[in-house]
């Protein structure tokens, strides 16, 4: 599933032709992916304009003029496909883009300006749904969802209250979703790289030392992933088509057997499993 910087990725490429544009149509064209699409949805948007596209943890967020709020989520493949009038956005700058088949195109947004938004999900894991803003926060997907980990709000005293006495061990609480939302499984191994913990250090043995460095060493690995355009693993494509070339730079993920970066250390990359995810970490210099 694309973790937090590849959605973040999708919603840059998405919102110069969706901010400020109204919503000509909607061609949905099955009655559900993941979840059937809910009542009159492509009437509902129909004369809508996005006010805004934002982002939170991995759910697209685009506010609506009428106050409510269309929430997208990319499952496991989904993509979107930008049309515009003179050309479309989605040769990119590398291979191995998502699935363009036609058969896979299940939603189809038409803008004022002539540009078009598709949704190809080969496997329909991803969704759509519509609801009031001024309600977000309580709606059963968002109101258990964790604080984001970008910007000031996460800090080594923030990790501390989040983590108290928890003895289940840190890769399982960085994570849990209702503390920390978006993390997901590569940038939780390389935040604990960069930060020299062990993914199985209980999550409430941190010192105000080294949880500061954990959350530097959070928004760090994001902020680079995003600036390199995510991720490409197995399925995942952002928005223009381009593949994110992130993955190249990766310290410990996905690098079993390999010697471990961090200079000075002898020590090699192991892989274990952690509550069914591959987990990998360097047992030399991670304690």
């Amino acid at each position: 599933m694309p973790e937090l910087p590849e959605v973040e990725t999708v919603r840059r490429g998405l919102a110069p032709v969706m901010e400020g544009r109204r919503i000509l149509s909607v061609d949905a064209r099955r009655p559900d992916l993941r979840f059937p699409f809910p009542e009159r949805f492509a009437a509902r948007l129909k004369d809508r304009t996005v006010t805004s596209l934002g982002r939170r943890a991995k759910y697209l967020l685009a506010d609506l003029d009428d106050g409510e709020v269309l929430v997208m989520h990319l499952g496991m493949s989904g993509s979107f496909r930008i049309l515009l009038p003179e050309a479309e956005v989605a040769p990119g700058s590398f291979h191995h883009p998502r699935s363009k088949a036609a058969i896979h195109d299940h939603v189809e947004f038409a803008f004022e300006g002539g540009a078009t938004v598709t949704y190809n999900d080969p496997r329909r894991f991803g969704f759509m749904t519509l609801g009031p803003r001024a309600t977000l926060e309580t709606h059963p997907l968002f109101r258990h969802v964790g604080i984001e980990p970008l910007g000031n709000a996460l800090d080594g005293a923030l990790l501390l209250r989040l983590f108290g006495t928890k003895q289940t061990s840190l890769k399982a609480a960085l994570l849990d979703q209702r503390l920390i939302a978006g993390l997901g499984n590569i940038y939780v191994c390389e935040a604990l790289h960069r930060a020299k913990l062990s993914p199985t250090r209980a999550a409430g043995t941190l010192t105000i030392r080294k949880a500061n460095l954990l959350a530097d060493a959070i928004r760090a690995v994001l902020e680079e992933a995003i600036a390199a355009g995510g991720s490409t693993l197995r399925d995942f494509a952002h928005a223009d088509g381009a593949l994110g070339y992130f993955q190249h730079a990766f310290r410990v993920y996905d690098r079993e057997g390999d010697p471990c970066p961090t200079p000075g250390c002898r020590g090699v990359v192991q892989r274990i499993v952690q509550t069914g995810r591959s987990t990998f970490f360097c047992a030399q210099c991670q304690k």
